[in-house]
C-alpha cells in the first residue's frame, strides 16, 4: 500500500513514516526543496510539492493519503489559511480526484467546536473548515484531534473519543501510532475522535 505523508519531516510526521514503513508499507513522503529529510528512513520515496501550491498529479499512485502538516505556531494567520485550511482542502480535492481510497486528517482538539477557542480560534477554526470538507468529500476519512503534544514515547494506553479530558497530553508516538493504524487498516473510518495519551 502506497501511503502520501503531508507533514513528513516534522516531529510527528517522521515518526508516521517509520511506523508505516514498519508496518510493512510503502510511505511516500510529500517534501519541498527546502525541507530537512534526515530524520526519514533511508530509501523513502520522495515526492517535491508544497501545500501552498500542488501539482495535480501528488497524489497519483497513492491508496492513501494523510495529512499531518501544519504551518507551525510561530506563522501568522495568513499562512495558517494557506496550509492548514486550504492546503487540506486543496489535497484532499487532489487525492479524491485521483482515487485514493481513503484520507487521514491530523487535526486538533477543539476544531469541532473553534467559537470556544479563544486566541486559538483562528487556527481551530481553519482546522475545523478542512476537517468538514474532508467529511463531504466522499472518501473513507479519519479524523484525530490529539490534546497538546508532547514529545514523550509511546504509552501502553491510548483514549480516544468522549472520554478524553482536553487538558492531558498526548505524546507525538502515540499520535504517529493511531494515524499509522487508522491508514493502514482503516481502524478508525468515519470517525473523528478526540486523543490523548494515559
Amino acid at each position: 500500500m502506497n501511503v502520501l505523508v503531508a507533514g513528513s519531516t516534522g516531529k510527528t510526521g517522521t515518526q508516521l513514516v517509520k511506523e508505516i514503513k514498519q508496518m510493512g508499507h510503502n510511505p511516500v513522503v510529500l517534501v519541498r526543496e527546502s525541507s530537512d529529510t534526515s530524520g526519514l528512513p533511508d530509501g523513502v520515496e520522495q515526492r517535491l510539492g508544497d501545500l501552498t501550491d500542488l501539482n495535480d498529479d501528488v497524489c497519483a499512485d497513492t491508496d492513501v493519503v494523510v495529512f499531518a502538516a501544519g504551518s507551525g505556531s510561530g506563522t501568522g494567520q495568513e499562512m495558517t489559511d494557506k496550509v492548514d485550511r486550504d492546503g487540506a482542502k486543496n489535497l484532499i480535492d487532489l487525492a479524491e480526484k485521483s482515487g485514493v481510497s481513503r484520507f487521514v486528517m491530523l487535526s486538533s482538539i477543539g476544531a469541532d467546536n473553534p467559537s470556544q477557542g479563544g486566541e486559538m480560534a483562528h487556527y481551530l477554526n481553519a482546522k475545523h473548515e478542512a476537517d468538514e470538507h474532508l467529511k463531504a468529500s466522499g472518501m473513507n476519512y479519519s479524523i484525530l484531534r490529539p490534546v497538546a503534544l508532547t514529545d514523550d514515547g509511546r504509552s501502553d494506553n491510548i483514549t480516544l473519543g468522549a472520554e478524553v479530558d482536553k487538558s492531558a497530553e498526548a505524546s507525538r508516538a502515540d499520535v504517529a501510532h493511531v494515524l499509522a493504524e487508522a491508514a493502514v487498516n482503516g481502524t478508525y473510518d468515519g470517525k473523528a475522535l478526540d486523543m490523548q495519551s494515559a
